[in-house]
């Protein structure tokens, strides 16, 4: 709709109208993205209270199908009072309705068999009738839910014609449980997620996060121990799998909020209508399904530290209360007026360049200044490959006890092949790699190249880098001069003039190699 609002804007000749248009596209973008989540859910209970009246029975019963799952559950119902039904895909009306999308009016139900009877005695009712329809999904992904209306007063039997109302109802219904379907979906990946990476830093890096051969990483770690000491905001810098987390909870760990909470959020894995109350909490009956009274995430961290991981992908919606919350250290819960003040120290991450997001529009710059003092840039792995062989090592003996196996070492070639790979994913990468081949490995033997994952093996040999040289004469002469021409860098300390005398060359030949080869100056 938006590219066919587009031409019909640059096709008016009148600019009045033209104007009036494009402020009218921009309402219909604000409607289509005003309703919440809570929204659509109420909509669903209005349906729960409003169809039993509209079709002269007792009950109605929304159901939804989990995505990827043979679940279904009731989520909302006539007198369930908090109760869940979670009906079997064969041997119930629901079940067979998802199933085949097909519609059902079933009466003289007291006489028959079925999960319905198993249903009637756990909540005391007693099922004489029903019709049941599917609720199909609005983007074609087959059936999302089910809606099951209960007992037509009067002793009456279903009918055709109720059966029609009910399909057409199910029609409007799609879009709202299509909506909680997918947030919820998200919100299970997104916690599986978290669940994910918390495994990680717990099991494996507990051991290794100290290994620091590289000058990369014993940089990182030096300004570690220098921000631990005082309360400034950090913003960490670098690729995924870089350990960007790992470091938040050292300068925690090391600081004097220790003994307070450590809050990590993923600012790219909560949907955008939930935001607001995932960072500042509600109240009861804020909204429906506020059941409960909840903290938000700035009061959980209150006293310690809360993180945020990918605060990039923050959106621009929230960025202006979340500016206002840090900045004057207060908030309020949704559905109350009262002001908290919070009290935490602010660690944020991101893998990409948060001074590019503020240029293109998408990040707002005065959060951009607020959010950190110091910024610390984690190298990828293929920077730090001094690090490689250690993390290896440490990995094997952690993932070889989790295993349970005898493992204790690597072939030569098979240390080779992962320092010369590039590591896209990086430490988490070369974890998951070290899993593989631990896995892959008979107990009591060596791990052999051969058990490596494709991608390694396939790795071509990186140009332009010491030890990792190509079949042909060339590539292996450029390896080499570039080999010698760092180690005489080295060993005079980067005097360009006295790194030419060992090497038997002129200072300008020296330059003119360094420039051909890209190698960094300075």
């Amino acid at each position: 709709m938006g590219v066919i609002m587009d031409q019909v804007v640059d096709q008016l000749p009148n600019e009045i109208s033209r104007i009036h248009l494009t402020n009218l596209k921009e309402r219909l973008r604000q409607v289509s993205t005003a309703w919440s989540l809570s929204d659509y859910e109420s909509l669903l209970q209005f349906y729960i209270h409003i169809l039993p009246r509209i079709m002269d029975a007792e009950r109605c019963t929304i159901y939804i199908k989990e995505i990827g799952t043979a679940k279904i559950y009731s989520k909302f119902g006539t007198g369930l009072q908090g109760k869940q039904i979670e009906p079997p895909l064969e041997g119930s009306i629901v079940g067979e309705v998802t199933l085949s999308g097909n519609s059902i009016i079933q009466n003289d139900m007291s006489q028959k068999n079925g999960y319905h009877r198993k249903v009637d005695e756990g909540t005391g009712y007693i099922t004489l009738n029903t019709v049941c329809v599917p609720i199909k999904s609005v983007t074609g992904r087959g059936v999302t839910g089910a809606i099951q209306v209960l007992n037509k007063k009067g002793e009456a039997d279903f009918a055709d014609e109720d059966l029609r109302m009910l399909e057409e109802i199910a029609q409007y219904l799609s879009m709202s449980i299509e909506n909680i379907v997918v947030n919820q979906e998200m919100m299970r990946i997104s916690s599986q997620l978290n669940r994910e990476v918390e495994r990680l830093d717990k099991e494996f890096f507990h051991d290794t996060q100290f290994i620091a051969e590289s000058s990369g990483m014993r940089e990182v770690l030096e300004l570690v121990r220098v921000v631990c000491e005082t309360p400034v905001s950090v913003l960490l810098q670098g690729e995924n799998g870089t350990g960007k987390e790992l470091i938040a909870r050292l300068i925690h760990n090391f600081s004097d909020r220790r003994d307070q909470p450590f809050v990590a959020v993923n600012c790219a894995s909560i949907p955008e209508n939930l935001m607001e109350s995932e960072f500042f909490g509600y109240e009861k009956g804020a909204f429906t399904g506020a059941d409960h009274i909840r903290k938000g995430r700035f009061e959980e961290a209150d006293g310690g530290t809360l993180f945020l991981d990918e605060i990039a992908d923050m959106p621009q919606m929230i960025q202006p209360k979340f500016l206002r919350a840090i900045q004057e250290g207060e908030g309020s819960r949704l559905g109350s007026n009262k002001l908290i003040q919070y009290n935490f120290r602010l660690i944020s991450a991101t893998n990409k360049n948060l001074q590019e997001e503020v240029t293109a529009g998408r990040f707002r710059e005065d959060l951009y200044f607020r959010l950190f003092t110091v910024e610390i840039r984690l190298p990828p792995l293929r920077e730090r490959k001094e690090d490689i062989v250690p993390l290896a090592h440490a990995f094997l003996k952690d993932v070889a006890h989790r295993f349970k196996k005898n493992i204790t070492s690597f072939a030569p070639d098979v240390l080779k092949i992962l320092e010369n790979y590039s590591w896209p994913g990086n430490v988490r990468q070369l974890l998951r790699e070290i899993e593989r081949l631990v896995a892959f490995t008979p107990d009591m033997e060596t791990i052999k190249s051969e058990r490596c994952s494709p991608e390694l093996l396939a790795e071509p040999k990186t140009k332009n880098s010491i030890g990792m040289t190509g079949e042909n004469l060339p590539e292996q002469v450029k390896a080499l001069e570039i080999k010698l021409i760092v180690k005489a860098l080295k060993k005079t300390n980067g005097n360009r003039a006295s790194a030419a005398n060992l090497l038997n060359i002129t200072r300008q030949g020296l330059y003119k190699k360094m420039k051909r080869y890209q190698m960094e100056e300075g």
